[in-house]
């Protein structure tokens, strides 16, 4: 199982009542390779040179920031140019088909940067890399190293072999590795992730995870709470803490579950924003819901995908819940947190997925109204059980099927969002809008709602900016649509 959301760039996951793969955009983080303040200095100006391009989701780009630690330890200095570049990363995602479409054209194009250095050292990471190892060596001439997700500690020595000619393979899985000892390199800014642990057991018939990524195992409670001390000390403001199933989360030393270590977490960090995914709704408890409920700097936010809103469905998928299961908890979150924000994954046409099992997939969000849900056709993936299954839904019932949830969320999304129009809320200042960088910036409310707002500069202005990227302001909201908030800074 893994439930991870789409991820464009470094910052919070999106809400989004718009289609979307599960897992990946397939457009490489923006920020990847800006150089940290903390990373400007202390590498020899002839260190040889490190780009890193992620694919993917939270955990990718938490797993970036692994390998740029391990490759600085070992005096490699990062850089934002690929051809500036000495050795380049493409670390990638096996979730979907498309995703790793895009990768192979990815490759084709880093042609271009290893004709003009013959001793330029090209490397495939994470998921796909484990899966397609053979292949990636045969038909890419250009890839020098494969290296899967457990396996980041041997990259120095990888591509110091690379450099004489010796191409590297090295995907074995662990199931003890966690990089609890790698500083990982972030980037500035002002949200931070934390991987509380790796890989999955959920063995969901449609996840290649457990095969790519290997079994769970958690970090120790202590570090991943020292982690966050420190990343308040240097200024983040928000934390997220990862993991393809947060919520079976065990220090076994301890006996630490999930909700202990987000207590502690929050205690550790007062000042500081926390959120977590990806949560399966097996694992989600009444101990969990009640501790974000007492804690207000634990962000009324949950991302707990249902997948079906049909129980045969289910079963076939191995998900481990039912549908009234799975509607009690959403029944317990807002009990506890009237006001919690909801989003979830949707797979349209599983296999043998009937009309008649579409309409209880639509029925069930009618009657949930997530904020935001992430939703795609369902795409066969070679080593899991569903691989083995026909694939019997037309691709036209499917994207016919897609359609109906795509507009129905949308409507309910902007329904939901309406009811904020006249409220005050309190917003974490995320610098420019997409949009509109030049007049207007944007936040995101603790549900992870976009807000976005007039930046006024000019010296005859009536408001006069007077924030930076990781204030908190407050936001009277004036209109919404399905996908954000737009207000007034008032106070």
């Amino acid at each position: 199982m893994f439930d991870l959301p789409i991820l464009e760039t470094p910052l919070p996951t999106t809400v989004s009542p718009t289609i979307a793969p599960e897992l990946t955009t397939l457009t490489p983080s923006l920020h990847d390779n800006v150089l940290p303040s903390t990373m400007k200095s202390g590498t020899s100006a002839n260190a040889p040179k490190v780009y890193v391009e992620t694919y993917g989701c939270q955990m990718n780009v938490s797993d970036s920031e692994i390998v740029k630690g391990v490759m600085h330890t070992s005096g490699y200095a990062l850089t934002d140019k690929p051809d500036d570049a000495d050795v380049i990363f493409v670390n990638t995602c096996a979730i979907r088909d498309n995703a790793e479409k895009k990768i192979h054209e990815r490759l084709m194009h880093l042609k271009y940067f290893k004709k003009r250095r013959r001793d330029l050292v090209v490397g495939v990471l994470g998921c796909m890399a484990e899966r397609m190892r053979d292949e990636l060596m045969e038909t890419k001439q250009i890839v020098d190293l494969v290296v899967g997700p457990d396996e980041y500690r041997r990259l120095p020595e990888l591509v110091e072999r690379a450099g004489t000619g010796e191409k590297g393979i090295a995907v074995k899985l662990s199931r003890v590795e966690t990089y609890d000892d790698i500083e990982p390199v972030r980037t500035d800014g002002i949200s931070a992730w934390i991987t509380i642990m790796r890989g999955c057991d959920k063995f969901c018939t449609f996840c290649v995870v457990p095969f790519t990524r290997g079994r769970e195992r958690s970090r120790a409670a202590h570090l991943i709470v020292d982690e966050a001390k420190r990343l308040q000390d240097a200024g983040f403001k928000e934390i997220t803490l990862l993991g393809q199933n947060v919520n079976s989360y065990h220090d076994e030393t301890t006996n630490i579950d999930f909700a202990d270590l987000l207590r502690d977490t929050a205690r550790a960090a007062p000042n500081m924003r926390i959120r977590y995914t990806t949560s399966h709704p097996y694992d989600m408890s009444d101990k969990l819901i009640a501790t974000m409920a007492e804690y207000d700097n634990i962000c009324k936010y949950i991302h707990l995908p249902v997948q079906s809103g049909s129980d045969r469905v289910l079963q076939a998928m191995n998900r481990h819940y039912t549908v009234e299961h799975y509607k009690e908890r959403m029944r317990k979150i807002k009990e506890f947190m009237p006001h919690c924000a909801l989003s979830t994954d949707i797979i349209v046409g599983f296999p043998t997925e009937t009309e008649e099992e579409h309409q209880m997939t639509v029925e069930l969000m009618r009657e949930v109204r997530y904020d935001g849900a992430y939703m795609f056709l369902y795409s066969p993936r070679e080593r899991t059980k569903a691989w083995k299954m026909e694939d019997d839904v037309p691709y036209d019932v499917k994207v016919h099927r897609l359609d109906e949830i795509v507009k129905q969320q949308q409507r309910i999304a902007g329904e939901i969002n309406q009811l904020a129009v006249g409220t005050t809320e309190h917003v974490l200042v995320e610098g420019p809008s997409k949009r509109n960088p030049d007049t207007e910036w944007q936040g995101r409310t603790d549900t992870n709602k976009i807000v976005i707002f007039p930046h006024l500069t000019d010296k005859n202005a009536s408001i006069h900016a007077g924030y930076v990227v990781g204030d908190m302001v407050k936001v009277k909201v004036e209109r919404a649509s399905a996908a954000a908030f737009f207000g007034q800074i008032v106070g």
